[in-house]
């Protein structure tokens, strides 16, 4: 039995629709197989399936044979003609998630560290200094020395390596048991305990030891060749499963051979976490309040490292290469992580200028605790909001606990990176409601989805561009792509009942860009209105970061109900240099009198318009700049969490100055 059928599942068969796909498919008793451009696949494999690339709008054969076939031809086929397939509420919520990662063109190079007087330098990932003893976690390859199987012992390998997939899967659903397990970390588990009981994973390694080969031999060559299928194939949110491949792999191997993994559970207290990668299963373990700093060879400054280190105060430094391994004999390594350097057994003048550091920022943050539930205000009785900058909701907490008074930026992108395919209406709408929900009665200000070609994204097609940062991104892709704008629209008036949302646009530099965004929304409004869906209302504001948006400042302020300066761009921008070229480094600083010219020019347009104005780039966190920001006209200043209070404490002296 076999029907052919238009695919019509958002985005097609990727991560979670793949996962419903299958295990609908495992309900029914038949073999079925999903035929793609004349490639068949099981279909109760969903590694296979997610390595045929089924896409939306594509043609595919649904194949069946055996007593109950029909029942699931009409049902696999009826599922593939849902566009909501698979995008519903889940059992295990953010599954999908376990490919988090940075696309590969924003990795940084092998060796991409160069050597200082100080020692090594990498990418500073999170900011604070630490110096404590090193703690090297680089588990040993697991190698096996390939035998064959006598015909009496390939029963009892299958047995062992049944026990083994068994252990794993139990072993992982605990962790998910586990009720302080974040929520992104308990998704990346779910994800890889499915992996783990893969039919391809395990049926393509039975069929190796029945063929004779010893059971960690055979997971080692399966799992690797998967993992070589994952990295071959161009979407890089796909490259990611090649990780999960080879980290599910070695579990498998390791419970095989009755062993346990490097554990991080015996990090001593205040430890440098050295590592050349740390995979996701050892993130979802590792005990992060013994953790004093971590440098890793792997990683960026938007990797998930960098944002769970960001969310526990853990100063961190990745991105290092190959040399990471020269840290592996170090005892001491001191860690900066607002500049990237790293000492290894620093001598007693540089160990003891660390210590003194260290010290000093616990004193302030000591200190600074009186000030996380003040509300700043000015003599005049003007209460200066100072939020937080946030890209996911893991960074909550971390954000409460600074007392920070809402979001000033949420973004959005990195919900569309972290999965292989567009993020749905509703999974939208449930993380920006849960913003909401977390911080009201306090405003959160989500900016719309700020993606371009430096920053691919699975779903969108980009168009080569010799300088994407000047090129196809922000608003201008988005009013390009209403299909895709519209569904972020909707779910942020969807998320508007919930709390108190605010939503701005980036890379604006035209009237006509809100103009337009405000017909947008006015359809979305109508759409959800005849549908029966609860919607609310949200302010719509401008991102002020190009100088064509400062020039036309004040026709924006009647357009907007608020302005947010956004000062890593908008200082590029004016300066004409390159934020993330280290050659011009010294021309990127707000301070420049031309930058803050053009924030008193913004801010000037909007005190006079009657709009609230604010800031969102870590600028918006300098104690030397902050009350030239006050001065200015600026009622919200928006910053990283550790910023918070020492910003509250700044503005709550000026207040009390006069």
């Amino acid at each position: 039995m076999e029907r052919s059928t238009i695919v019509r599942v958002h985005e097609g068969l990727h991560a979670r629709p793949a996962t419903r796909f299958v295990k609908l498919a495992k309900s029914f008793e038949c073999e079925i197989d999903i035929i793609k451009d004349g490639k068949a696949v099981s279909a109760k494999s969903s590694v296979k399936l997610m390595l045929l690339g089924v896409k939306e709008g594509q043609e595919v054969t649904v194949r069946a044979n055996g007593a109950d076939a029909i029942e699931a031809v009409e049902a696999l086929i009826a599922y593939l003609e849902n566009p909501r397939a698979g995008l519903e509420d889940d059992d295990t919520p953010n599954a999908d998630s376990a490919v988090a990662a940075v696309p590969q063109s924003a990795a940084p190079p092998p060796q991409a560290a160069p050597t200082s007087d100080a020692g090594l330098v990498g990418i500073a990932a999170s900011e604070g200094v630490h110096v404590g003893p090193a703690f090297a976690h680089f588990p040993p390859e697991i190698r096996s020395d390939r035998r064959t199987l006598a015909a009496h012992e390939i029963e009892p390998e299958l047995t062992k390596f049944q026990a083994a997939i068994a252990a794993v899967r139990t072993r992982m659903d605990k962790a998910l048991a586990d009720e302080t397990l974040a929520g992104g970390d308990r998704g990346i588990v779910a994800a890889l305990r499915d992996i783990a009981g893969d039919d391809t994973l395990v049926g393509d390694t039975v069929a190796m030891i029945r063929e004779g080969t010893d059971a960690v031999a055979a997971t080692i060559a399966v799992s690797s060749r998967l993992a070589e299928e994952f990295g071959a194939v161009e979407d890089p949110y796909l490259n990611a499963r090649a990780d999960d491949m080879q980290a599910v792999g070695r579990q498998i191997c390791l419970a095989l051979l009755g062993q346990d993994d490097v554990s991080l559970e015996q990090i001593p207290q205040g430890a440098v976490l050295i590592a050349d990668d740390i995979g996701a299963w050892d993130l979802a373990r590792a005990p992060l309040k013994r953790i004093g700093a971590i440098v890793c060879g792997h990683g960026g400054a938007t990797s998930h490292i960098a944002i769970i280190a960001r969310s526990h105060g853990i100063p961190a430094v990745l991105g290092l290469g190959e040399r990471v391994a020269e840290l592996r004999s170090a005892k001491v390594v001191a860690v900066n992580g607002n500049s990237g350097a790293i000492i290894a057994d620093p001598d007693a003048g540089a160990r003891a200028d660390y210590e003194k550091r260290m010290g000093e920022a616990k004193a302030e943050r000591d200190a600074l605790t009186i000030f996380r539930d003040a509300v700043p205000k000015l003599a005049n009785g003007t209460v200066i909001e100072v939020a937080a900058n946030l890209g996911s909701l893991e960074e909550i907490e971390a954000a409460k606990e600074a007392g920070a008074m809402g979001v000033g930026l949420f973004r959005t992108e990195l919900l569309f990176m972290r999965h292989m395919h567009l993020p749905s209406e509703d999974m939208q709408a449930e993380t920006y409601g849960a913003l909401a929900k977390a911080f009201a009665p306090y405003p959160v200000i989500v900016r719309t989805l700020d993606i371009g070609g430096d920053k691919p994204i699975a779903g969108i097609e980009f168009p080569e561009e010799e300088n994407p940062f000047l090129g196809w991104r922000g608003i201008r892709m988005c009013l390009d792509r209403p299909d895709i704008f519209k569904q972020q629209l909707r779910a942020l008036l969807r998320a508007a009942v919930h709390g108190n949302v605010k939503v701005m646009l980036p890379m604006v530099s035209d009237l006509d860009e809100v103009r337009r965004t405000r017909v947008l929304i006015e359809e979305c409004k109508a759409e959800l209105k005849q549908q029966g869906i609860a919607f609310g209302e949200f302010a719509l504001g401008v991102m002020i970061e190009t100088p064509a948006a400062v020039l036309i400042a004040p026709a924006l302020a009647r357009e907007a109900a608020f302005f947010s300066i956004g000062t890593n761009d908008l200082t590029q921008y004016v300066m004409s240099a390159d934020r993330l070229n280290p050659t011009v480094a010294k021309l990127n600083d707000v301070a420049n009198p031309a930058v803050m010219a053009a924030i008193e020019m913004t801010a000037k347009a909007g005190v006079e318009a009657g709009i609230m104005v604010g800031m969102c780039g870590e600028a918006a966190g300098r104690p030397d700049l902050i009350p030239a920001f006050i001065r200015m006209g600026l009622t919200e200043l928006s910053m990283s969490p550790a910023s918070v209070p020492r910003a509250k404490k700044v503005v709550v002296e000026l207040g009390k100055a006069g």
